[in-house]
């Protein structure tokens, strides 16, 4: 199924406009909590140190993820991917996936990324060309496998 058009928007937090932060922290409760049963603190604090990766459609968010750079103990990292739930199908989690991988590779050339996946999603990053490079664990009470993509 072919995908609806989307313009990539990449913005610090506080760039947000009220309604804009509302419905991308909507989305990620939405998917992370809501449809997860997993009460977890999703506004963990990190947010105002990362850049936001959204696909939109207008005014209509059909994505997101969280891109966090690099520190001294890790690698750039993509986190809090999300798909909007009214807009799956429509492969919204490849193209989400290749915008922020593009985009870290702009700001971070030649940087490995990291992700914390999913156990689930193993499959699903290595077409990405991410690795397993840990054990599983649990997150928060759902498998996940620390993942890189080589820089």
């Amino acid at each position: 199924m072919t995908g609806p058009d989307y313009t990539v928007d990449v913005r610090r937090m506080e760039e947000f406009s009220a309604v804009e932060l509302y419905d991308m922290l909507k989305l990620r409760i939405d998917v992370f909590v809501v449809e997860q049963h997993c009460p977890y603190p999703e506004l963990d604090g990190n947010d105002v140190d990362c850049l936001h990766l959204r696909l939109i459609d207008g005014a209509d968010l059909l994505a997101c993820a969280r891109l966090w750079r690099p520190t001294p103990e890790h690698h750039p990292r993509i986190g809090r991917v999300a798909v909007s739930p009214n807009h799956r199908g429509k492969r919204l989690g490849e193209a989400l996936m290749r915008e922020a991988i593009a985009e870290v590779e702009k700001r971070h050339p030649g940087e490995p990324i990291e992700i914390s996946a999913q156990s689930h999603l193993q499959m699903f990053y290595g077409s990405l060309g991410f690795e397993v490079i840990s054990e599983e664990y649990l997150e928060d009470d759902i498998p996940h496998v620390d993942m890189l993509r080589r820089g």
